[in-house]
């Protein structure tokens, strides 16, 4: 068993980027939009713009999600907050803003929502400049049982850990696919939890990740009725882009989830 950790309540939903389904992806209005729908967890991305102002975004350029273009790491923010970016989404949204993480954090709050931040790794940016912007703002606006930080980056969790030990910060190791010193990766930086694909999952590494007495979050999953069956084999949460329905599934699906938290 891994040591103690934050005292967290895993939610078994956790909405993707917020509802992304709703509202377009980690934005305020999607986090506002899960919140609507009941749901207390999201996950969002946050990486530097080239003046070190931490934004809430999940691509290495802007062009698919804002009516703008160019490399995150190329814009400040006196530009990339004039951005549109909910109007590809759709006109309701037209006029949405780009979230910097101070205000994302005060939103959070605001509705009282837990998040897990993924530390968003693009390529040829600085690691550690990006941890040591970021980890600072969590820790100073979000209480430990409601914050877990994720990456794929194993340095990147590596350098989080300088801010709070086992007790005091969860990290969250992303992996595509389990591979097989995954548990040697996670005690490497005293993990929380473990973060998987979850088609590449096989039964018998969720059952190796439940064991170990990490919980298994799984990604990105848009089809309840054909994750049904992992529940019963010990997944704690998903991370999905359509939290309502698959709220509605666990609900009308109940009586037939062996699984505690799909009944909350």
């Amino acid at each position: 068993m891994h040591k103690t950790h934050p005292n967290i309540t895993l939610a078994p939903i956790i909405g993707h980027r917020g509802n992304s389904a709703a509202a377009p992806e980690n934005t305020q209005a999607a986090v506002i939009a899960a919140h609507d729908a009941g749901i207390g967890w999201v996950e969002l991305d946050v990486q530097l713009l080239g003046d070190g102002t931490p934004v809430i975004w999940h691509d290495k350029d802007v062009a698919r999600c804002s009516d703008g273009k160019g490399n995150i790491g190329r814009l400040h923010w006196a530009q990339a907050s004039k951005l549109d970016v909910g109007g590809w989404f759709g006109d309701a949204f037209r006029g949405e803003r780009m979230a910097s993480l101070p205000s994302m954090l005060t939103l959070l709050n605001a509705l009282d929502m837990s998040v897990n931040i993924e530390l968003k790794i693009n390529p040829g940016r600085d690691v550690k400049a990006l941890v040591e912007r970021v980890m600072p703002l969590l820790r100073s606006a979000l209480s430990p049982e409601r914050l877990i930080v994720s990456s794929f980056d194993a340095q990147a969790l590596a350098y989080c850990r300088h801010y709070g030990n086992a007790r005091e910060l969860a990290l969250g190791k992303l992996f595509r696919a389990l591979p097989a010193d995954w548990r040697t990766q996670c005690q490497s930086i005293d993990a929380y939890s473990v973060h998987c694909h979850w088609p590449r999952l096989k039964r018998y590494q969720i059952s190796a990740v439940r064991d170990a007495g990490y919980p298994l979050l799984c990604y990105t999953v848009n089809d309840p009725s054909a994750f049904h069956p992992y529940w019963a084999l010990g997944v704690s949460s998903v991370f999905t882009d359509d939290p309502v329905t698959f709220q509605r599934y666990l609900l009308n699906h109940s009586n037939e989830l062996n699984h505690p938290n799909a009944r909350k």
